[in-house]
């Protein structure tokens, strides 16, 4: 069956908004994870993993995909959502997928290897427990972080060989950060996260040079104040803002002050810090700086200039290569 085939099979509000369980938030854009899956290239008769149950959808198109002959393991850091979903796939008649308690990170080598793997989490690399548990020539779709802050992601296709991962294409997307426990606030981000505030309102901030900073975070928490109070504004006036492009585009310059924040509530910011200076463009096309000639400032002109100069590149045109860590692969895109 083709994806268009089974997501007429597969009752996706039954799973997102059962009845009994009620809706839940740990989901993914149904148009999203139809991409993912067409890009996952599932046959009948595979044996798949997926990390990230949620809902129970995305395991439900699966089980459809493999066919009777096929098998599918589903894991989630959340016992709720792994009970729920066992019990709505079971009461639909589903005997070939499981879902099951598990840090996904590590992947869930009892029932490997598996010719296809998906994921609706990121981890903080590719972990070698994943390319291990992978059966020679399969796949692997997942989202991956380009930098060491928050929401600089792609969704990658990796071609396992002889157990050596390559990527085959990226794509623009993410979701949220694989955590060794459930998330309760979807918000603010899992892991990064080097100052953060609760009043008078939430805000965040991410340093990628966070091994510099202090135990008392002490250049995180100046930035974040900077950002917060009585900075300096202006916009970003000029065409509109493609924050996926620009996001990638930032994450690719490898600049060790590479730094996001959360500001206000769901908008994010994306810029450059030092220990003394901070400067950031937001979702909103609103730049805020901690001073008008702030180096931080010039810094993050500079690197607008060069993205426009570059022609805004979407995310798949860059050349990703991935760079083996102590226990896995960081993802690295150039141009």
């Amino acid at each position: 069956m083709t994806i268009a085939e089974v997501v007429q099979v597969v009752p996706e509000s039954h799973y997102t908004h059962n009845e009994d369980r009620g809706p839940t938030s740990s989901r993914s854009n149904p148009a999203v994870i139809h991409r993912e899956l067409t890009t996952l290239d599932v046959q009948p008769g595979m044996r798949v993993v997926e990390f990230g149950t949620g809902s129970g959808y995305s395991g439900a198109l699966l089980a459809e995909l493999v066919g009777p002959t096929g098998d599918v393991t589903s894991l989630d850091i959340d016992a709720y959502l792994v009970k729920w979903a066992n019990l709505i796939h079971h009461e639909r008649g589903l005997r070939n997928v499981r879902c099951h308690v598990a840090d996904g990170t590590a992947g869930f080598s009892a029932r490997a290897p598996y010719d296809r793997m998906v994921a609706w989490c990121t981890p903080p690399l590719l972990p070698e427990a994943w390319v291990a548990q992978v059966a020679d020539g399969g796949l692997i779709v997942a989202p991956l972080p380009i930098a060491t802050v928050p929401n600089m992601t792609v969704v990658a296709k990796i071609r396992v060989r002889g157990g050596e991962p390559s990527v085959e294409a990226v794509f623009n997307g993410g979701y949220i950060e694989a955590t060794s426990s459930p998330k309760e606030n979807l918000d603010l981000p899992g892991r990064w996260v080097d100052w953060e505030t609760r009043v008078p309102s939430p805000a965040w901030i991410s340093i990628a040079w966070r091994e510099q900073d202090d135990h008392l975070h002490t250049g995180a928490r100046t930035a974040l104040a900077s950002l917060l109070k009585d900075a300096h504004t202006e916009p970003y006036n000029r065409d509109e803002l493609d924050w996926a492009s620009w996001r990638t585009f930032v994450a690719a310059q490898a600049d060790p002050h590479l730094t996001m924040a959360g500001l206000t509530p769901d908008m994010w910011a994306i810029g450059h810090s030092t220990s003394t200076s901070a400067a950031v463009l937001q979702q909103d096309g609103t730049i805020l700086a901690d001073r008008a000639g702030s180096p931080s400032l010039t810094v993050l002109t500079n690197w607008l200039a060069a993205w426009e100069e570059a022609g805004k590149p979407a995310p798949s045109t860059y050349v990703p290569a991935l760079v083996q860590d102590s226990w896995g692969w960081d993802l690295r895109l150039t141009r």
